[in-house]
């Protein structure tokens, strides 16, 4: 019988007191990958990483946008804690963000690859964060906007001293060189390194995804995902090219794993792989995300070592922000009363995940193993009024298809997640809203 998952942690915890050595931490991130692009074919690399740890199959983001969901991971707290609810909005200086806290704890800490917690709309597009925009962390070699200041075969960082750091070839396969540069600099320290690829994502500059030559072709005659498939979008065009940019970056992850075992590092050595949100192709607004939809919300999640070894609860149900106190859990490090997640290692289990959405409109959702439920206010973030918008039974409906908002045999199951959903948003720190029945026309 396999230990639960606190257990492992509590003799981890011990352990490494015995051995006055605390894990370093891998956090490789991805931007924009759908938790079903975690397959066999795509991802053979990662699957074999997850049989030494987890492929957790029920992990979702707190706000499907690339800043905000980073925001929330920096300071473990919600968007509207922590005030980055909308793209182009910088972190809070005065807060106190995940680095600080490894910083704190004798950790080195390094962050390659994209930021995108600095700028004031386009500000830091040509150049460098400033070290105070920098969220704490030591080594620096990133771009607030890798999607602008660079494509899919080229481009530019900027290091410690903002001094641009230009590079040829696969993008992920530079990040990933730049991530290799720093494992194999002398470290008398354990390490917090974040890994962030801009991959899959797709590329601003063009509107295409953007994939290593030929890597298209393995995937032309993949299967299209249920919830995509004769919707209107743009998957057709580019789902191989997608499918391409998350190949490739499976194949990174194994230089990573590679390099860590070749230095004996691995075995004390936390891997996190996950993304900020999944990407829905144009199907559900005008755009990749910013929806309650799985396609935007529903994100991979592999994690390897530490207490998250041959681990049985794959499929408990994960938010993003669970991910930062799972981390200053792993490393022995206090998680402060203000951090809104739930350490994985305290073995609680979720009833519901929460979303909170913005830019396409003011919405808020809770998701649970069956079901997802959403609010929505338009564009007034102002309000605490809010109308009913989706309601999908998720374990009937794979592909979202029958939005049941008002339907009348739903009414019991609405009122249940309505609460869950007032609950969330309370303990979040908003107000409790008033909910309004909406004349929903249309299907989905």
């Amino acid at each position: 019988m396999r230990k639960s998952a606190e257990v492992r942690y509590k003799a981890a915890i011990r352990r490494r007191e015995d051995m006055s050595e605390k894990p370093n931490i891998v956090f490789i991130f991805s931007d924009q990958q759908r938790a079903d692009t975690i397959t066999p074919e795509v991802t053979p690399n990662l699957l074999e990483l997850a049989k030494e740890g987890a492929n957790y199959t029920n992990v979702y983001t707190c706000q499907p946008v690339c800043g905000p969901a980073r925001a929330c991971l920096q300071t473990g707290m919600y968007a509207t804690k922590n005030g980055c609810i909308e793209n182009g909005i910088p972190m809070r200086e005065t807060d106190t963000h995940l680095a600080d806290l490894f910083n704190g704890a004798g950790y080195d800490t390094a962050y390659i690859g994209k930021w995108h917690l600095a700028s004031k709309g386009l500000q830091y597009r040509k150049k460098g964060v400033p070290q105070n925009l920098r969220g704490g962390y030591k080594y620096w070699l990133a771009a607030d906007l890798l999607e602008f200041s660079s494509t899919g075969s080229g481009g530019r960082l900027w290091d410690n001293d903002c001094n641009e750091v230009r590079f040829e070839g696969v993008r992920a396969d530079n990040m990933t060189d730049f991530a290799l540069d720093y494992l194999r600099m002398e470290h008398d320290k354990p390490f917090f390194l974040f890994l962030s690829f801009l991959e899959p994502h797709h590329q601003n500059t063009s509107f295409r995804f953007e994939c290593p030559p030929g890597y298209d072709e393995q995937f032309k005659d993949y299967p299209i995902p249920v919830d995509l498939k004769g919707l209107r979008g743009n998957y057709n065009r580019n789902y191989a090219d997608y499918l391409g940019c998350c190949k490739s970056l499976d194949e990174n992850v194994k230089r990573i794993v590679d390099e860590l075992k070749a230095q004996g590092k691995y075995d004390n050595t936390l891997i996190i792989y996950t993304s900020d949100h999944g990407c829905h192709f144009m199907t559900r607004n005008m755009e990749y995300k910013r929806s309650c939809h799985e396609g935007s919300t529903h994100i991979p999640l592999i994690m390897a070592g530490g207490a998250f070894r041959d681990d049985g609860d794959k499929d408990r149900l994960i938010s993003l922000i669970d991910l930062p106190p799972t981390m200053l859990a792993a490393a022995g490090i206090a998680v402060p009363s203000n951090f809104d997640g739930v350490p994985m290692q305290s073995g609680a289990e979720r009833d519901c995940v929460f979303a909170q959405i913005s830019e396409s409109h003011n919405g808020r959702c809770v998701i649970t193993k069956d079901y997802t439920y959403s609010i929505s206010s338009g564009h007034n973030y102002s309000t605490d009024v809010y109308k009913d918008d989706y309601l999908y039974n998720r374990s009937k409906d794979k592909g979202e298809r029958h939005n049941l908002i008002n339907c009348p045999s739903a009414v019991k199951e609405k009122e249940h997640l309505r609460e869950l959903l007032v609950r969330e948003m309370t303990k979040a720190g908003e107000n409790a809203p008033t909910i309004k029945r909406r004349l929903f026309k249309g299907n989905i």
